[in-house]
C-alpha cells in the first residue's frame, strides 16, 4: 500500500497523476486530504501552520485501514507539503525555535497563495504566549511510522523547519524528485536539506526548467513532468516495498 499526501491547500483527488501509475503497479492507494488544509472541506490556520499535525492524519489512517484489512510494507510519497510529511514518517522532526520565530514574525513567513492570511488568523485563534510556546513541543515529536518503510518526495517543503540530527536518523529508502525552475521550494532551502542529510536518500532533478507549478497547474509548461515522476515513483516503491 502507498499512500499518498497532497501539497498545502490541495486535495487527494488532484492528486491523481500519482496515484493512477501506483494503481497500474498493482499497489493499494490511499490519498488523503489533510484536515484544514484541503480546498474540499475548507482551511483552517492550524492545517497550514502546525505542519506536523499531517503526518499524524496518516497514522490516523493507516489504524483505521488496519482495522479492516492486513496491511503490509507501506510506502508514503507526498507531494510538496506533503513530502514534509513523507519525511517526517520516516523520522524528520521540525525545530520548535525555529517554527516560534516563524510565528512570531522574527523569520519571515513566504507567502501562502491558497490562505494569504494564514499567520494573522492563527494568532487571533491562539495568543502568541508561553502555554502556546510550549504546546509547540508537539512539533518536535518523534512522528514516524513503523509500518512505512520507504519514502517518496515530489518538490518536498519545510526543508528549512526540519532538524539535519532528525533527518540523520531516517533509515527507510528515500527517494526525492525536484523541479530545477522551482521557486515556491526551492533546492537550496527545501530540498538539499533532505538530501544531504538523509543517509538513504537519492533523487534528480525532474527537469531544469521544471516549476512548481508543473505537478499541479492545469496547463504545466511541461506536460511530460508528471507522467515521468508517476513512473518512477511506481518504479521505487517496485523496488523498495516487494
Amino acid at each position: 500500500m502507498v499512500v499518498v499526501s497532497h501539497g498545502t491547500g490541495g486535495s487527494g483527488s488532484n492528486m491523481e497523476w500519482l496515484v493512477r501509475p501506483l494503481r497500474e503497479a498493482g499497489f493499494g492507494v490511499v490519498a488523503l486530504d489533510h484536515h484544514g488544509n484541503n480546498y474540499v472541506d475548507g482551511y483552517e490556520p492550524e492545517g497550514f501552520l502546525h505542519i506536523w499535525e499531517r503526518p499524524r492524519d496518516v497514522s490516523f489512517a493507516l489504524d483505521t485501514l488496519a482495522r479492516e484489512r492486513l496491511l503490509g510494507p507501506v510506502g508514503v510519497a507526498g507531494f510538496s507539503l506533503g513530502g514534509y510529511t513523507a519525511a517526517a514518517l520516516a523520522g524528520a522532526r521540525v525545530d520548535p525555535q525555529t517554527l516560534w520565530a516563524v510565528l512570531t514574525g522574527a523569520v519571515p513567513l513566504p507567502e501562502i497563495p491558497e490562505f494569504p492570511g494564514a499567520l494573522e488568523a492563527l494568532r487571533k485563534k491562539y495568543p502568541l504566549q508561553e502555554p502556546y510556546r510550549s504546546a509547540l513541543d508537539a512539533a518536535a515529536a518523534d512522528l514516524s511510522d513503523p509500518r512505512v518503510r520507504a519514502v517518496f518526495q515530489v518538490a518536498p517543503g519545510a526543508g528549512g523547519l526540519v532538524t539535519p540530527e532528525s533527518l540523520a536518523t531516517v533509515r527507510v529508502p528515500v527517494g526525492i524528485r525536484w523541479g530545477g525552475a522551482d521557486t515556491v521550494n526551492p533546492y537550496g532551502v527545501d530540498i538539499r536539506p533532505y538530501l544531504e542529510h538523509i543517509p538513504t536518500a537519492s533523487g534528480c532533478s525532474a527537469g531544469s526548467d521544471v516549476r512548481h507549478d508543473d505537478f499541479f497547474a492545469p496547463e504545466p509548461a511541461d506536460p511530460t513532468v508528471r507522467v515521468r515522476v508517476g513512473k518512477e515513483a511506481a518504479a521505487f516503491f517496485q523496488q523498495h516495498l516487494r
